[in-house]
């Protein structure tokens, strides 16, 4: 029996799923409530009242998640009849199973079901923030190459570069590289954006490249004019991050990005040796 409930829930339930217009994902909660062996609709309700409380306690906002819907279904002789019927995320379902009659083997299944599949859905999430300030620390990295590279040719030397962008930092965060590195407890060579977050990486790119902007189309052929150009490029940012509620020096020391990077490449060595693997073994 327990396998057939496995076999149902893993395969229906995914089967179930439907999609609005704007492709958002959705399941019938009439549909839910057979899948979950519940025989009445009545009594269904009672797990549904206590997912949309467990929604709300959480801090989600409930007609995010459960939509009330009518429904057709058809009656003896071609007749039809409208019952009530409700649109759920995925959420909405593992809230239901986890609220759910636990002593049927259909919910008690359910429930660690829909717990791995939101594990799984913040795995993914968790990845796809790597990926992004990983490539944002990349994307910082070139554009700051570019500057030094306009620096040298509009003055004829970069080598005071490090200085002009200790003096941004200065500027974006209130505080020099140095100072923002004992803050954060960044040791030694390494560098500070190396453990920031997205937010900042992408901010400081932008300061950036608006100085790279600014000193080609006025041709400021001193290092003077350029850094107080990035200077002013840097707070400018630093007043639109505080006017939205986000100070730059106070954002928590992010991990290693280095570290992060090589520990993404890895998982892509394994998962493609796990595809191989795969193949192999189909064939």
């Amino acid at each position: 029996m327990e396998k057939q409930i496995i076999k149902a829930l893993t395969e229906n339930f995914e089967a179930y799923a439907n999609k609005t217009a704007n492709g958002i994902e959705f399941w019938f909660a009439r549909d839910l409530q057979r899948l979950l062996g519940y025989a009445k609709w009545s009594n269904f309700i009672n797990a549904i009242i206590k997912a949309k409380t467990a929604c709300e306690v959480s801090g989600g906002k409930v007609s995010d998640h459960f939509a009330d819907v009518g429904k057709t279904i058809k009656m003896p002789k071609t007749a039809e009849k409208t019952v009530p019927d409700i649109m759920l995320t995925r959420y909405a379902c593992y809230l239901i199973a986890q609220n759910g009659d636990s002593g049927k083997e259909e919910i008690a299944f359910a429930q660690t079901y829909f717990a791995i599949q939101t594990r799984k859905l913040e795995i993914i999430e968790k990845k796809l923030r790597e990926v992004e300030r990983v490539q944002a620390r990349q994307k910082l990295t070139e554009t700051e190459k570019e500057l030094s590279s306009v620096i040298f040719q509009q003055t004829g030397s970069d080598k005071n570069f490090a200085l002009i962008r200790s003096k941004c930092d200065k500027a974006l965060f209130n505080y020099t590289t140095q100072e923002m590195k004992n803050r954060l407890g960044v040791s030694g060579s390494k560098a500070l954006a190396d453990f920031q977050p997205t937010i900042i990486l992408k901010a400081k790119d932008f300061a950036t490249e608006i100085t790279i902007f600014n000193s080609k189309e006025k041709a400021l052929n001193t290092e003077k004019k350029i850094s107080e150009e990035h200077i002013t490029n840097n707070r400018s940012i630093r007043n639109t991050l505080i006017s939205r509620g986000i100070y730059p020096e106070k954002l928590p020391v992010e991990e290693d990005v280095k570290k992060v990077e090589r520990k993404l490449k890895s998982e892509e060595k394994k998962d493609l040796k796990n595809i191989n693997k795969d193949r192999l073994n189909k064939k």
